[in-house]
């Protein structure tokens, strides 16, 4: 399964990099439009250096070098300047790039703000999740659910073969970042509270793990969400039918 982009997750609407409370680099300011609000990275968001990257995925959730410096080979991609070095933040914000339809919390981008956290979005993807820990299965129900709401009401629906790999790997994310890698379970209201704040829940007792996140971490629990999704290839195939995928050349959508 190809590597898991991170920095999708982490980076949405560009405020999501911290680290625990009394680090010497934590200077957490509210994020405006296109800023990061923490120390870890350029406040502005922008010309965010491969090094940058790295270090601020380190020291806020322990992500292995070579992951992060892949996920920054991603992220790089979505800069539309030849030749360019750096990203932005605002550079992921790009359609079909890494942004996406079927969010689990944004709404798409035919329908206008699809950068801004949305709470009637959000409230249906943790409708599945019912406890005080979220499993495996009922991640990917979330996921699931959300896929098959985008295709049947946003009229210019599209998820590319990649952009549908990366609905899985961003439900592995928030379980292997803020949970029990092993066991496949997360406490909900630290994953609650990254979504709706952008922060990482330091405040609710989380803590980055002692072990660094790998890619087998990240592609196996990927693999596992992609096992607990009922039909899943039957979803593929029909998605496959019904719309023509070219992630990264979708035209700009109207907004409506």
């Amino acid at each position: 399964m190809k590597s898991i982009l991170l920095l999708s997750a982490l980076c949405a609407r560009a405020s999501a990099f911290s680290i625990p409370d009394g680090h010497p680099l934590v200077h957490w300011r509210p994020a405006g439009p296109g800023d990061a609000n923490h120390g870890l990275l350029p406040h502005d968001g922008k010309n965010i250096t491969e090094e940058q990257t790295a270090n601020a995925l380190k020291l806020s959730i322990n992500l292995n070098e070579d992951v992060a410096k892949s996920q920054f080979q991603e992220a790089l991609a979505t800069n539309p300047t030849p030749g360019a070095t750096t990203f932005s933040l605002d550079d992921l914000s790009r359609h079909n790039i890494i942004e996406h339809d079927a969010s689990l919390s944004r709404q798409d981008h035919y329908f206008g703000d699809d950068q801004n956290f949305n709470p009637v979005i959000f409230d249906q993807t943790r409708s599945h999740w019912k406890g005080l820990f979220i499993n495996v299965h009922e991640a990917a129900l979330a996921r699931k659910a959300r896929v098959e709401t985008s295709n049947a009401t946003n009229p210019e629906f599209t998820l590319s073969k990649s952009a549908l790999t990366l609905t899985y790997g961003e439900s592995a994310v928030y379980i292997v970042t803020f949970g029990d890698r092993s066991a496949g379970t997360v406490r909900k209201s630290w994953v609650e509270y990254f979504f709706e704040f952008e922060r990482l829940p330091t405040e609710l007792g989380w803590t980055k793990h002692e072990d660094e996140i790998t890619s087998s971490d990240l592609n196996s629990m990927a693999q596992r969400v992609i096992d607990a999704t009922e039909s899943s290839d039957e979803e593929k195939h029909s998605l496959l039918r019904r719309r023509d995928f070219h992630a990264g050349h979708t035209a700009r959508r109207h907004h409506h």
